[in-house]
């Protein structure tokens, strides 16, 4: 008579390891005994589980074969074929389309659109792409309604209502979909681990099941990640490193205006930049993002600035807006929206010793116009235009953008891409550009726009009127 198997021999071997400093524990305990960080322990899967009967079925058995040891010279490698989403602002933002087995994180705040978007670029896929959509926050019947309300086409998108990732992969060894998209990857949860569902061990293992499916089959992943109070994906830091792309929705409540910003892809640029607008058919391209971030296209008012920043792969031209205003406080506020507020400090004591005007005695407010978030340091010479401007209760010229980094000793250095940014200006109509004398371009290079070399702030400032 044959001994039954015990039951530690069907359950993964686990460790609690301390998110603070990486310490190793057999068992749970309240204080790390390195670092003394209290809370800090999670439970991780040190080896893999017995594989259920109902995985064995499926045929995918999740087992990775011995790396091999190679010259670079003798490896084969080609372009990465891309497919298209259907979508073309989500195409850029993911580097041309998605690539066969690549992995993806979307988060953003609830109801942003992110289960949205993905709906929509599944559906338009689902033709040519068999696609599995994994809900683990709605019924099946829900995502139908939303669907339909949306108008999408339903052939060959299929759905499943589970959380339990050994029976998601089974499914999904069954079906053999080329696309899986996961809502969200805080409801997975595994049987290895004993942690409640949505905890950080639960979280981690489940995308690291996922991202492994992904790469042994050529199937892409979609994760919907939820963020937390700080805007930051939820979860461990490391899911973020475990995925090929992390991109984030982001959007001014009470606005219709949607922005995608990729923050990490292993196959396309960092920093894309895809604008949508929501609708009743739901999230709809914006051809011209630009048009968005100007307030009709004109500086005509005091305290307004319109400058061409760069995100990814293409200029955008936004207004950014000031208010200069007389303090009753002893210590003046600073106040940034969309821009680094460490920054704007520095610019107003850049603008004090090197252009004469100081505002110590006055509260600061700067905003970026459509909610979008500026990081790069091209917005440093249109921001002191526009407190200049709101200073002195005088407009810019009108069809004026601005471009260049401030230095601390007051002079105006480059910024990349300066034609390409000026070329943005002139086919939007502006006359005159006070841009880096090192990003100037030959005379008559843009007709119809005037562009005002500067080297020093004092130059600028006189430029500006």
């Amino acid at each position: 008579m044959s001994a039954k198997p015990s039951k530690s021999a069907t359950k993964a071997k686990t460790a609690y390891v301390c998110s603070e400093c990486g310490a190793d524990h057999n068992k749970w305990q309240g204080q790390c005994d390195e670092c003394g960080v209290w809370n800090s322990l999670s439970e991780i899967v040190l080896e893999a589980a017995t594989q259920s009967p109902a995985a064995r079925r499926s045929g995918w058995a999740g087992k990775v074969e011995a790396p091999k040891v190679m010259a670079l010279k003798d490896v084969r490698h080609s372009e990465d074929a891309r497919v298209s989403t259907g979508i073309g602002e989500f195409d850029r933002v993911l580097g041309g389309g998605l690539v066969e087995g690549a992995v993806v994180l979307v988060g953003g705040d609830p109801g942003i659109g992110k289960s949205t978007l993905l709906l929509q670029a599944v559906a338009r896929m689902a033709g040519d792409m068999p696609s599995l959509y994994v809900t683990g926050e709605e019924s099946l019947a829900q995502v139908a309604g939303r669907a339909v309300r949306l108008g999408l086409p339903l052939d060959g998108l299929n759905a499943l209502a589970e959380t339990g990732i050994e029976r998601i992969l089974e499914h999904a060894a069954a079906s053999k979909p080329k696309l899986i998209v996961a809502d969200s990857v805080q409801t997975l949860w595994t049987e290895s681990l004993t942690a409640a569902p949505g905890s950080v061990s639960q979280v981690r293992e489940s995308a690291a099941r996922l991202v492994r499916y992904a790469k042994e089959t050529g199937t892409a992943v979609f994760l919907v990640g939820h963020v937390t109070k700080e805007g930051g994906i939820a979860g461990p830091r490391v899911l973020e490193h475990m995925v090929d792309a992390v991109l984030y929705f982001e959007g001014e409540s009470g606005s219709r205006f949607r922005v995608l910003r990729a923050f990490k892809n292993r196959f396309g640029a960092v920093n894309e930049l895809g604008v949508f607008a929501m609708g009743e058919k739901g999230l709809k391209e914006v051809p011209n993002p630009s048009a968005i971030f100007l307030s009709g296209g004109s500086t005509a008012q005091p305290g307004s600035a319109v400058m061409v920043t760069r995100e990814g792969t293409r200029p955008l031209l936004v207004e950014v807006q000031a208010l200069v205003d007389s303090s009753p406080l002893s210590n003046p506020r600073r106040v940034a929206v969309g821009l680094e507020q460490n920054r704007l400090a520095m610019l107003l004591a850049v603008l004090h010793r090197h252009g004469g005007i100081g505002v110590g005695d006055q509260d600061v407010f700067v905003n970026v116009v459509g909610g979008i978030r500026l990081q790069e340091t091209a917005a440093d010479l249109p921001v002191l235009l526009a407190i200049l401007s709101s200073l002195r209760d005088k407009p810019l010229a009108e069809k004026t953008v601005a471009f260049g980094e401030v230095g601390l000793s007051g002079e105006i250095r480059p910024v990349p891409n300066g034609e390409e940014r000026l070329k943005e200006a002139a086919t939007h109509g502006f006359k005159r550009a006070i841009v880096p004398k090192a990003n100037a371009p030959k005379a008559g290079s843009y007709k119809g726009l005037e562009v005002i070399a500067v080297e020093r702030l004092a130059d600028a400032l006189q430029a500006a009127g």
